[in-house]
């Protein structure tokens, strides 16, 4: 399989040096960048560390300030753990050359019209700031200065995680929480694979080859290998020759290794967002003459799957004098969630799907279900989604009991049926009386 190639993208404008950017220097990068270009783009901090240092986000778009109905949020989180240095400088270099190249080159003009692009260049700055030993494997600053692993410190939906939440953690849950992230990112270092959900199962998701799957596997498994197939050497699967061998560059969390509390896994199941961690390098903070290489070997398969974003279909629920409803599950036959997926405030949604033939059903839970029959195409070749609205009767409850999303789950016994990515029912448009939507039996 040789090299995948994105010919339009334009050469990187020389600015930002190939380095390890401390707290104050990455500051001071994503300031100077916001002045030079507040029209696209928007600088805000999510949080404080445990040691006081600004969770620094920086927004790309048309609308960098704020959300824009139909425009689908995406986010990319780096340096969760300390040492592991190459994501957090990757991100610094990703932003630079999605600014200088917005109106020169057509992709990433596209892309940025159309997508709200998150980068979070450092997730654990206090852990980075620890590392003071130039190693392959440093002996700090993995953890966060309360010596906690932030990759196990979210809530798990298989296990009870009794671990205290921490700063940095309820930080990105809470904005999670206040934006509609679709897709995401996170970005690690010491292997060089693309790892996809779940990382931790039951004896419901884990089949016989240990693999812990979701209902959208296809879509992880596709998501995984786009980043894998776009890299320069991540889809040969045995680059670090430590043992490892991942067929196409790509594996199941679970299947690697299981993981509890991991940030994947809550993006996916409390989030309503797909997210895949991404490994970058062998050496987790390796000497800062590489990182040119890094940056080369990963440029196209960031900007690749961001594009996935726009897989699937995104649409509003309203009632007949156009008012949008929220809190309607919206979800494909056959791919439930253990948190049902939910419109927003507004009324929107967005499914990550591949193309082809499903049957959506949007339900105000006690009231109506619709289902409609959809062709999904590949959106990602325009840069957007299928548009699909629901119109339900403006006679609706004054008041719709959101769906509930138990604290610590377990999958249905019919969790595994109608997992075809491709569904035919017999009738389009079908308007029921909703009976009971269950997500556990």
């Amino acid at each position: 399989m040789g090299r995948p190639c994105l010919v339009l993208l334009l050469p990187l404008v020389v600015g930002l040096d190939f380095g390890y950017h401390h707290t104050k220097e990455m500051e001071a990068f994503l300031k100077e960048v916001h002045k030079n270009y507040p029209s696209t783009t928007h600088l805000y901090s999510i949080g404080k560390s445990v040691e006081g240092r600004d969770l620094w986000v920086l927004a790309l778009g048309r609308f960098p300030t704020q959300h824009k109905i139909g425009i689908p949020e995406f986010k990319y989180v780096a340096n969760m753990h300390g040492d592991e240095s190459v994501g957090r400088e990757l991100m610094l270099h990703l932003i630079e050359f999605l600014v200088t190249n917005d109106q020169h080159d057509p992709v990433i003009t596209r892309l940025i019209d159309n997508t709200r692009i998150h980068i979070l260049p450092s997730m654990n700055p206090d852990g980075f700031e620890a590392t003071t030993q130039f190693d392959c494997f440093p002996p700090y600053g993995r953890y966060n200065a309360n010596m906690q692993d932030l990759n196990r410190n979210f809530p798990d939906v298989f296990d009870s995680n009794n671990a205290t939440v921490q700063p940095e953690t309820q930080a990105v849950m809470d904005w999670i929480k206040n934006e509609m992230f679709v897709l995401s990112a996170n970005l690690h270092g010491g292997s060089l694979v693309a790892s996809y959900p779940f990382d931790n199962g039951n004896s419901v998701t884990i089949t016989s080859d240990d693999i812990s799957r979701t209902l959208d596997n296809d879509i992880f498994m596709h998501l995984a290998r786009t980043y894998a197939s776009n890299h320069a050497i991540m889809y040969e699967g045995t680059p670090c020759h430590n043992g490892d061998d991942f067929p196409e560059g790509i594996t199941n969390g679970h299947a690697w290794y299981r993981l509890k509390g991991g940030m994947q896994d809550y993006n996916y199941i409390w989030g309503q967002c797909f997210e895949i961690t991404l490994e970058l390098s062998c050496c987790q903070y390796p000497p800062k003459e590489e990182l040119p290489s890094f940056w080369n070997d990963n440029k196209i398969a960031l900007i690749e799957y961001i594009k996935q974003v726009h897989l699937g279909v995104k649409g509003r629920v309203l009632d007949t004098h156009g008012k949008p409803i929220p809190d309607v599950i919206v979800e494909a036959t056959g791919r439930r969630h253990v948190c049902p997926y939910k419109t927003h405030r507004n009324g929107e949604y967005y499914l990550l799907l591949l193309p082809g033939s499903y049957t959506l059903n949007a339900t105000i839970p006690g009231f109506l279900s619709l289902l409609h029959d959809v062709y999904i195409p590949n959106g990602t070749a325009n840069f957007s989604a299928l548009q699909h609205d629901f119109i339900f009767p403006s006679k609706k409850p004054a008041r719709i009991e959101p769906a509930s999303c138990p604290t610590k789950p377990l999958y249905s016994r019919d969790y595994h049926k109608s997992t075809s990515a491709t569904l035919k029912p017999p009738v389009n448009t079908l308007i029921f009386i909703y009976i009971l939507y269950e997500v556990f039996r």
